[in-house]
């Protein structure tokens, strides 16, 4: 059995667990991020919330073949830096070298969203496939691609950044600086911006009763009011579907993966969304006569998708001789 360390890198929260070689996590830890801090303590902190791991888990620095991370924004692997964070104070940011200062393993960095498909490959809904591609529905939208069961980023790891291509030309304006991105219309923050928008419209719709009873708009208010026999609460989650429909049958022309995994918060909406989303999106891609159809299927791997991710994604550096 060989274990490695997967940390998980967020706004809010430091995670890391020990994982073994097939995906099972043996443990985990939290701790806060504390992100107004310099980037130099919050890295301090990754390397002694790796070393706690281990040795919670009873085992020793010799027993880990490496450690993982996955952070948001653009890694620099070969170089062991984080070159750019929008949501964390990290610009350049030596991590490899200043992580090893404090736990001496081969130290590896990819993108949180990636990491996130790398779980579901090895240990979720994609598992046993070469092939196959994560998309996240939360604030914005991540993607995970998985190429031969590795992750692909592009030559810059800057790659797969499905979120911000046009999907409405001239659309809503995007933090990227383009309009009409994907993650404009398809994002758990998209579902809320058409419900206010429809509720604004309707004001003496049951949106609005839902919208009062809850306190906040969010991404489950549609829903709810749909399933009550509000019109236009169904008029908002088919436009919205429409437009993931989009977004998701341009990531399956560009990649043909075998199986399509979508998570976030919103796809805990169940059959309501899934179904007519499969229908929509199955409906729209270019598969041709005879061709071999993409599966779409929910995340399993919850809030561990990125230890788990993180640990694999290390793995497979480390058993490609990457430098650590």
């Amino acid at each position: 059995m060989e274990y490695y360390v997967g940390i998980d890198l967020g706004g809010t929260n430091i995670k890391a667990g020990v994982v073994t070689d097939t995906g099972e996590m043996i443990n985990k830890k939290s701790i806060k991020t504390n992100a107004e801090r310099p980037m130099e303590a919050i890295i301090n902190d990754m390397g002694t919330l790796a070393k706690s791991v281990i040795e919670d888990a009873k085992l020793n620095l010799k027993d880990i073949k490496a450690i993982g991370i996955g952070s948001p924004g653009t890694p620099d692997n070969k170089e062991g830096i984080l070159v750019y964070s929008n949501n964390l104070p990290f610009n350049m940011a030596p991590m490899r070298k200043l992580i090893r200062e404090v736990v001496d393993l081969p130290v590896y960095i990819d993108n949180d969203a990636n990491c996130a498909g790398m779980a579901e490959a090895v240990a979720g809904a994609a598992k046993g496939v070469k092939n196959s591609v994560t998309i996240t529905l939360g604030t914005g939208i991540g993607a995970g691609v998985i190429v031969n069961g590795r992750i692909y980023s592009g030559f810059n790891q800057a790659g797969s950044e499905f979120g911000h291509t046009v999907l409405v030309s001239g659309g809503e304006p995007c933090s990227c600086g383009r309009k009409g991105c994907f993650e404009k219309y398809g994002s758990a923050t998209a579902l809320g911006r058409l419900t206010k928008e429809a509720a604004d419209k309707n004001p003496d719709s049951k949106l609005n009763d839902v919208i009062k009873s809850e306190g906040k708009i969010n991404a489950k208010i549609a829903f709810k009011a749909m399933r009550m026999g509000d019109e236009v609460a169904k008029e908002v989650v088919e436009t919205y579907t429409d437009y993931l429909a989009d977004g998701l049958a341009n990531v399956i022309n560009a990649f043909m993966p075998e199986v399509l995994v979508i998570g976030g918060g919103v796809c805990n909406e169940g059959d309501p969304l899934l179904i007519p989303l499969q229908e929509k999106t199955m409906s729209r891609p270019y598969f041709g006569p005879g061709v071999k159809k993409t599966v779409i299927k929910l995340a399993e791997m919850g809030n561990d998708a990125g230890i788990v991710g993180a640990a694999m994604m290390g793995k497979s550096c480390y058993d490609d001789g990457i430098q650590g």
